[in-house]
């Protein structure tokens, strides 16, 4: 089933985690959007360096360090995704609260196991 996700802290770089997801997002037939600093084009998916106000998101999927996701929590929220993806190194217990004050559902996984897995 293709789950449409956002990568926030989509990189350029083919050796960082978020640039690695977007290809096999992709490659596993999910609609993807990014957002990251520098704009560009990943796998054929353009990053926004700008917040756009997408639809119907199932999945966002972090890759940016707690201290830098607070600019991003009402965004994410007002995105109204079906979860939010805490991969290795992005676990922030303030950020569940307020998801779960929400509604929204979170994972504390990394995408590539998840896909590799079946589970995603």
């Amino acid at each position: 089933m293709n789950k449409k996700t956002l990568v926030i802290g989509a990189s350029l770089k083919p050796e960082r985690y978020s640039n690695i997801a977007i290809n096999r997002l992709k490659g596993n037939n999910h609609d993807v959007k990014a957002f990251g600093l520098k704009s560009g084009t990943v796998a054929g998916v353009d990053i926004d360096t700008e917040l756009m106000p997408y639809k119907d998101i199932d999945t966002v999927t972090l890759y940016l360090n707690p201290q830098r996701q607070k600019p991003y929590y009402d965004y994410i929220m007002e995105l109204k995704p079906n979860r939010v993806i805490f991969n290795p190194g992005t676990e922030n217990p303030e950020f569940y609260n307020l998801l779960n004050q929400n509604n929204i559902n979170y994972e504390v996984a990394c995408t590539l196991v998840l896909l590799g897995t079946g589970q995603y």
